[in-house]
């Protein structure tokens, strides 16, 4: 037997339900006015250097992860760094020095199958080479503090392999502390650093996506997509770690101009506008805890005036459905005796999600795989979740005080 290794994890992939890049490639032509306007921001972003946001909503299990690994292959397409994060407990999005480890961590350089970009600056980030001149003269007159400046000097002259090591993963969101940079400095320049401001991470993150958006420029990329996954979590925490998060996600959708070509997805569910904004009163805390913030309320507008992922027509589904059996065709070697009209009436029994549509497919074609008829299957509708309020660190000490 010749089976397709590609195929067959796409199968296995599809039959899990677990969202796979690969297919991504694969399943592009669903949805196509909506990644249509997706397309003309990338390749606005990318032409032009400004960057730009959108929001996207849908309901659990009706493609949004797949449409961010649609977004993925069309960024790389297009020459352009991607980033991935799934916000978590470990990742709230009020706390964007937590974010950026897990960000980095998910990096992927076009043209790469593993994550990262450290490598690209070995032979390129040089004592004298003009990438570390330009880098400084950046650092110095465009970010908050100078933090990055000066772990730059000591990057590109230190001898001490550790040190190097400790500075590198700096940049992948490992923080260094000030006192050791300075420690570093005086060393090898003879010379005492003095801040502009300490570098908080707490406060001054900001600067190190900043940074990567001008680094990933000058090594030539087209620009840098971030692709939040959901995003919907924030609804879990606290009230003023929400709003703190929204005022995050307004740097995103309403970059400074000091990010340079970026752009950023957030991936919602489609009843968060319902179940937070509107049931936990989004807006009247806004005016009661940053009454002068318009730029987050325009924060809130988006979320609730986003681009729903829309059923898929019957001539998607009917796309999507052929091309499966195809897939499963080439993936276990054989011919699928299969009327793709007929199968298309069977997947309608499975529910209204897409998930369970195209497992149903699978798992009808396994039946025939396997003994050669079928059995009726229906995957049950999965749960889209609550939005139970998680308390942060800060809120549990402060009721226990």
């Amino acid at each position: 037997m010749s089976y397709s290794h590609e195929e067959r994890h796409m199968i296995e992939a599809l039959r899990s339900g677990i969202p796979s890049r690969a297919i991504g490639r694969h399943f592009s032509e669903a949805r196509a006015a909506l990644l249509a306007e997706i397309v003309q921001r990338l390749d606005q972003v990318s032409s032009e250097g400004k960057s730009d946001g959108m929001v996207i909503t849908g309901k659990y299990g009706e493609g949004k992860t797949h449409l961010l690994n649609t977004v993925y292959t069309l960024a790389h397409e297009r020459n352009m760094v991607v980033s991935t994060v799934s916000l978590s407990k470990e990742t709230p999005f009020d706390k964007l020095h937590f974010v950026y480890p897990k960000l980095v961590a998910e990096t992927y350089l076009p043209g790469k199958a593993q994550p990262g970009f450290i490598s690209e600056l070995d032979n390129r980030l040089t004592e004298n080479a003009p990438l570390t001149t330009e880098l400084l003269h950046y650092a110095a007159r465009t970010l908050e503090t100078d933090k990055l400046y000066y772990l730059i000097k000591c990057f590109v002259k230190t001898e001490d392999l550790e040190e190097r090591f400790q500075f590198q993963t700096d940049l992948e969101g490992d923080f260094i502390s000030n006192v050791l940079i300075k420690q570093v400095y005086r060393r090898i320049y003879e010379e005492k650093v003095v801040f502009n401001q300490n570098f908080a991470k707490t406060r001054h993150s900001f600067d190190y996506y900043t940074f990567l958006s001008h680094l990933f420029r000058r090594l030539g990329y087209s620009g840098w997509v971030i692709l939040f996954d959901e995003s919907e979590l924030i609804g879990r925490l606290g009230k003023k770690a929400r709003l703190k998060a929204y005022q995050n996600m307004a740097r995103f959708l309403f970059p400074p101009k000091s990010l340079e070509g970026v752009f950023t997805l957030f991936a919602f569910s489609a009843s968060y506008s319902e179940d937070v904004i509107e049931a936990k009163g989004e807006y009247e805390n806004l005016t009661e805890v940053f009454p002068e913030d318009t730029e987050t309320k325009a924060v809130l507008d988006a979320i609730i005036e986003a681009e729903q992922l829309a059923p898929l027509t019957r001539e998607e589904i009917d796309g999507i459905l052929r091309k499966i059996i195809a897939f499963h065709a080439k993936a276990y070697d054989w011919k699928p005796k299969v009327d793709p009209t007929q199968l298309l009436q069977k997947v309608d029994k499975s529910g209204y999600l897409l998930r369970s549509k195209i497992r149903s497919i699978i798992e009808y074609l396994d039946q025939l795989y396997l003994y050669g008829d079928e059995t009726e299957s229906t995957i049950g509708d999965l749960d889209e979740g609550s939005y139970t309020e998680v308390p942060s660190y800060e809120e549990i000490f402060s009721e226990e005080g």
